[in-house]
């Protein structure tokens, strides 16, 4: 039973780590292009809908709300959570990545951390240094085995957002017309742009939904461990980073795998070997991976034509 609550946890831990590594496989995967900011902008999205629901507490709900507002209130946080960042992505993408959209990878590399750590110095300019509490969106546990396994709420909420993310993503990039749109322009921009689809458009809407899915992996982030600070999407962010390396990034099955076995393995390290070296043990299974298997464990090996 104590293994069993260790996998859940480790379970639960990785489909944050898969909802964050979507959105990093996505835009490398379209735009060619690793988006080093997305951890922050996780970040964002817990503000506001820490903010949200800390101004409906002390404004429209009263001292004993009920079950159902308490819900209402958890799901417009997370809606407006999401489209505030939406909006943040396209705006990220048209000011900063579009101007360079011809340069060299070292610049757009360069831009991505400087727009990471703007973002970081601005939510501490504007929501302060010190760390928040934050409100997990869900609370309670459900008990199985006469009391022996607890899982949380929280937990099981996680898991089933980031199966239905990951069908949704796929359904979408396989059926819809944006998402064949998608496809088109990570295989060959230039003729995609030549058969008329808009390129400029199709990167925008890329960055628009990883970072939607930003926003909520912030909120789940926040209410698996709930403090709330300027720099709680940086480790995260690049955890997830590896669990796309890991899975093979320009892979969405690949994301979510990796997501899954990086959180898995962390939990794991940190329950049975060390704390403090949990996250050596993450890395270092990554580079034997990769020494392994170079394009990441459901990624495709592509040879460059000279």
């Amino acid at each position: 039973m104590e293994f069993l609550s260790y996998l859940i946890t480790g379970i639960s831990l990785g489909s944050i780590y898969a909802i964050i590594a979507l959105g990093y496989t996505m835009v490398y995967g379209i735009a060619k292009m690793l988006n080093f900011a997305h951890g922050d902008v996780i970040m964002v999205g817990a503000y506001v809908s820490f903010y949200v629901t800390m101004f409906a507490g002390s404004n429209l709900l009263g001292d004993d709300p009920s079950t159902l507002a308490s819900g209402i209130v958890a799901l417009v946080s997370v809606l407006l959570a999401m489209a505030v960042c939406t909006v943040l992505g396209v705006v990220i993408e048209g000011l900063a990545y579009r101007p360079l959209r011809q340069a060299g990878s070292l610049a757009v590399l360069i831009t991505a951390i400087g727009v990471s750590y703007f973002l970081q110095n601005a939510a501490q300019l504007l929501f302060g240094a010190n760390p928040k509490n934050f409100t997990p969106i869900v609370s309670g546990q459900l008990t199985l085995f006469g009391g022996q396994l607890r899982i949380s709420y929280v937990a099981l909420l996680t898991i089933a957002a980031c199966v239905v993310i990951m069908l949704g993503l796929t359904t979408f990039t396989g059926k819809s017309r944006m998402g064949k749109a998608m496809r088109a322009c990570s295989e060959d921009r230039g003729a995609a742009q030549l058969m008329g689809i808009n390129v400029n458009a199709t990167i925008s809407m890329t960055f628009a939904i990883g970072s939607a899915l930003a926003a909520v992996a912030g909120v789940l982030l926040c209410s698996y461990s709930p403090v709330l600070q300027p720099t709680t999407g940086s480790m995260p962010g690049i955890k997830a980073f590896t669990a796309a390396v890991f899975g093979g990034i320009g892979s969405i099955p690949g994301a979510f795998l990796g997501g899954l076995l990086l959180g898995i393995i962390e939990a794991l390290a940190q329950a049975y070997i060390s704390t403090q070296l949990s996250n050596t043990i993450l890395f270092a299974v990554l580079i034997v991976v990769l020494l392994v298997k170079p394009s990441g464990l459901l990624g495709k090996y592509v040879p460059e034509k000279v």
